[in-house]
């Protein structure tokens, strides 16, 4: 197994009753390995702020603010750019054994783990994953205007075939 890019091990018996302030900095090492995890042409800055609370049953609740400043690729002109994100989110870290086999869409994302540690380094950079933009755009890119009547298009030539009325 290789070791996470991103490595943040957290004794949840630490969280008092008022919870547990947590950031989670990446070192520009770990911004690197990161982005090439995600397939980034690089990845500038990663901070992640928890907020754990412990609920019953083994629970950690954690309500995160999570801030990067990736290098994406624009899927219009394909041009490097940097994007800001800027995400707030909710995640539930539960024990492994009490992990359910039902995926409710509507509920915290849940995130298992064994004995009493959490791992915030790999919580925070799954959450980058799911803040990327899918199809991101440059600042100023748009898709080149068409005209739907012109027969330059792949099958515009096949016109010519057909039958005449």
């Amino acid at each position: 197994m290789t070791a996470p890019e991103l490595h943040r091990p957290f004794d949840v018996s630490r969280i008092g009753r008022a919870g547990a302030d947590i950031e989670v900095k990446a070192t520009a090492a770990e911004c690197t390995r990161l982005a090439v995890r995600l397939g980034l042409p690089a990845l500038y800055e990663l901070v992640c702020r928890f907020h754990l609370s412990a609920m019953p049953g083994g629970i950690v609740l954690a309500a995160g603010h999570l801030q990067a400043r990736p290098v994406q690729v624009c899927v219009i002109s394909l041009e490097e750019f940097e994007a800001v994100v800027d995400e707030r989110f909710t995640a539930r870290f539960v024990p492994e054994h009490e992990i359910g086999d039902e995926i409710d869409p509507e509920t915290d994302d849940e995130i298992p783990y064994t004995g009493s540690t959490i791992d915030l380094g790999e919580a925070t950079a799954e959450q980058l994953a799911l803040s990327l933009d899918q199809f991101p755009r440059a600042p100023g890119a748009e898709l080149p205007a068409t005209d739907p009547d012109k027969t330059d298009h792949p099958f515009g030539k096949l016109a010519q075939f057909k039958p005449r009325k």
